[in-house]
């Protein structure tokens, strides 16, 4: 009796508190932009907390990978450039072993885009902050199968682009008219009918920079690595960088 007593009365209150409950709408949202700056004065116990931490990460971010005897930057050339050589090389030559142990076959070309590389290569150390800089994104390496039909379209954007995306694997050169002269993957002519593998980023696999022929994949293999992790671990491989224009991607006179 005692219990039901109770269930009773919590049941009341319940009815009343239901009649009584009031609906409430936002009426207004605002807020203001706390711009954060220098002029906000550090908290000694906070950098404190944080000081032994970033002595770790500049550590890191400072350990020397590499030298360049000269500077490299992503404009001193028309259709291919030094850096963006360096970039297209390194994807080749560490992303194709992993490619190739998973999968059997072997990269036939890269392609970068220009505006993904953010910074330029200064003449001196190379330190791991120098693969943060070039590359501050978590585009990883991803491999298109694609029809010859589908590289064509490749070549066609690169020719319209203007611009030296980096490329790897594959020499064009154009006539004074922009009509291709020569044509080659890995030293052969492009077959319309034979399945080529391309590497690139995530990013432009999904289109970026307009970069709509790779929806033409019959196939993609995502090898969970990190550009930047590449380019880290291809300075830490070689001593010197040192790359150079050349005849990959040129236009004759």
């Amino acid at each position: 009796m005692k219990k039901q007593l109770i269930l009773l009365f919590l049941s009341a209150i319940l009815s009343v508190s239901c009649k009584n409950s009031m609906v409430y709408e936002v009426s207004q949202v605002s807020g203001r932009s706390i711009p954060v700056s220098d002029s906000i004065p550090a908290h000694d116990s906070i950098s404190e907390f944080i000081q032994p931490y970033k002595e770790y990460i500049d550590r890191e971010m400072n350990a020397v990978l590499a030298y360049s005897p000269k500077d490299l930057v992503k404009t001193d050339g028309e259709l291919n450039t030094a850096l963006g050589n360096m970039m297209a090389d390194a994807v080749m030559e560490l992303a194709n072993p992993v490619f190739k142990k998973r999968t059997g076959n072997s990269i036939d070309i890269v392609l970068l885009n220009h505006g993904g590389i953010r910074s330029s290569v200064e003449k001196g150390d190379i330190t791991t902050r120098t693969a943060f800089q070039l590359m501050p994104f978590e585009n990883e390496v991803v491999v298109a199968k694609m029809k010859g039909s589908a590289v064509r379209d490749l070549v066609r954007y690169l020719i319209d682009a203007g611009v030296a995306h980096p490329i790897a694997g594959l020499q064009l050169v154009l006539n004074s008219n922009n009509a291709i002269e020569k044509l080659l993957v890995q030293g052969e002519p492009v077959q319309e009918e034979k399945d080529y593998f391309v590497a690139t980023n995530d990013y432009l696999l999904q289109g970026g920079d307009n970069m709509v022929f790779f929806s033409k994949a019959n196939e993609v293999t995502s090898l969970n690595y990190k550009i930047r992790n590449l380019l880290i671990d291809y300075f830490s491989k070689h001593d010197i960088i040192a790359p150079v224009k050349d005849q990959r991607f040129i236009r004759l006179k």
